[in-house]
């Protein structure tokens, strides 16, 4: 599907400014939602919203592929709502919060007590709309509390550790721990209700103004989640151990001379495919219910996969493995209509991943961060767009436009210099805004800036490094004061004199 000719900015809702230490669904992003529309832009791309482990990756640790991450409640909203109290509200305070970084080991008991005083006070009035909250969700609801409760009983210990009456699904084991665990069960549910109710609430303020939320699918799904636990079939796993036989992640590239190991369960595609690949259809609908467009991350997947063996430490012993993305893509369309979907094909792109993205008209994706390395016939400089495509100064997994630069080699410093029209690179003033200003003029039909590149930050603002697992996840920007009315109107000029 091809999409009118737009704009936007890239935001996890996490980076949002809060007094809690992490950004929430409050003040701050409706804020947002207004810098949008004052600087002229139509969308708001987002990350994966899910409720986030080990590292905090919304891509690779999420304990469910439907729920919503209960750190992103916005407590000033359960004061509204009469279940907290607003003098109650403590914000979070220490040498070690930084306005600009999130610190998850306060954030995490620092909400959590207020979110269960909040459930304790819902309690006793919890009302119809509630109870019609859990009835119309419970296809996904009543596992992902379950999943939760016994995760906490057994420490965060992986559901294939358990008991095995538990691991293993034995329904009378699941019955007596849903009897035994009525009220923590309730908090779950109680936190999915909110976080939906204020998700909702947002997305329809920002729909309301002409700004579409896309939304990130992640190919992979964890291992100690709601989904691999209640649906083993779908997944390579032993039939022992209920481990992975083989974990996910690519070949040697861009980022990592080993690869990139993601430790996620692979798909049994077969076994998918036998059931009309039914979890894959209820991920997609239940996404559609809080974004507008759907980016699917690691698209590439969907042709072939890197498969490595379990036990292994990097990635490159893995092979190749062909999946049926044609009649998915396929069963997709017959079951939901003409999606609205974002292919994200970077990395090892083959005829045959081009060629399925081009057969259901899915946008590709254009980096203009690693257009400038390997002469004039690069595919990611604009003048080699075709007009169905994304373009990006960068995305959440690379460096911010002034973090790349200050790095970057002579050659591509003069490569972007002689693009920019600028005698040398000393001529250039503001890379990030050369990098932006090309992305807008460009005939692609969407184009995306991180606000990192907006606010014009350094590398200290890169959101994610993939050659690096731990810290990733955490910037924030410490204030909606630098949402400038001038830096809107910069936007917006841009963006109206390239008819987006």
């Amino acid at each position: 599907m091809s999409f009118p000719r737009a704009s936007g900015v890239l935001l996890h809702p996490t980076s949002l400014p809060s007094r809690f230490g992490i950004g929430d669904l409050g003040q701050a992003a409706y804020e947002f939602v207004d810098f949008l529309v004052a600087s002229g832009q139509k969308l708001w791309q987002i990350l994966p919203l899910g409720p986030t482990g080990y590292e905090h990756s919304p891509y690779t640790m999420n304990f469910s592929a439907f729920a919503g991450n209960p750190l992103l409640i916005n407590l000033d909203g359960l004061v509204a709502m009469g279940l907290l109290a607003a003098d109650a509200l403590e914000p979070l305070v220490g040498e070690d919060i930084e306005p600009e970084r999130v610190n998850f080991a306060r954030v995490i008991p620092h909400k959590t007590r207020y979110l269960e005083q909040a459930a304790e006070r819902f309690r006793a009035n919890s009302g119809a709309e509630f109870g019609q909250f859990c009835q119309e969700q419970a296809w996904w609801l009543d596992d992902y509390v379950l999943f939760m409760v016994l995760l906490e009983a057994n420490a965060g210990q992986c559901w294939n550790e358990w008991e095995p009456a538990l691991a293993r699904r034995q329904p009378a084991a699941l019955a007596a721990q849903r009897e035994e665990c009525r009220d923590r069960i309730f908090y779950h549910q109680f936190v999915q209700f909110i976080f939906f109710r204020q998700w909702q609430q947002l997305r329809a303020y920002a729909n309301e103004r002409g700004i579409q939320i896309i939304g990130d699918v992640s190919i992979y799904v964890c291992e100690n989640s709601a989904d691999v636990w209640a649906h083993p079939e779908a997944f390579k796993l032993d039939p022992e151990t209920l481990k992975p036989a083989y974990i996910a992640g690519v070949p040697p590239d861009y980022f990592s001379a080993t690869g990139q190991l993601w430790g996620n369960p692979v798909y049994d595609w077969e076994q998918l495919q036998k059931t009309g690949f039914a979890w894959w259809l209820d991920r997609f609908r239940a996404t559609l219910l809080y974004v507008d467009l759907v980016r699917i991350d690691h698209f590439r997947g969907f042709e072939a996969y890197w498969q490595v063996p379990a036990g292994e430490t990097v990635a490159t012993n893995g092979e190749w493995v062909l999946a049926p993305g044609d009649a998915f893509f396929e069963a997709v369309q017959q079951k939901l209509g003409s999606l609205p979907v974002l292919a994200e094909d970077l990395g090892i792109i083959t005829p045959e991943v081009e060629a399925l993205r081009d057969r259901f008209d899915f946008p590709g994706m254009k980096i203009l961060l690693f257009a400038f390395s390997e002469g004039a016939a690069h595919p990611y400089l604009p003048h080699n767009y075709p007009r169905n495509c994304l373009v990006y100064t960068g995305t959440h997994d690379n460096d911010t436009t002034l973090g790349w630069w200050a790095k970057a080699g002579e050659g591509e410093r003069q490569a972007i210099a002689r693009y920019l029209d600028c005698e040398s690179p000393a001529e250039i003033t503001e890379v990030n805004w050369g990098l932006i200003r090309l992305a807008l003029s460009s005939v692609a039909n969407q184009a995306i800036m991180p606000l990192q590149d907006l606010l014009g930050l350094d590398n200290r603002a890169r959101m994610n490094d993939p050659s690096v697992n731990a810290g990733n996840w955490r910037w924030r920007y410490a204030s909606s004061d630098l949402l400038t009315p001038a830096l809107a109107e910069r936007l917006r000029g841009l963006t109206q004199l390239y008819n987006r």
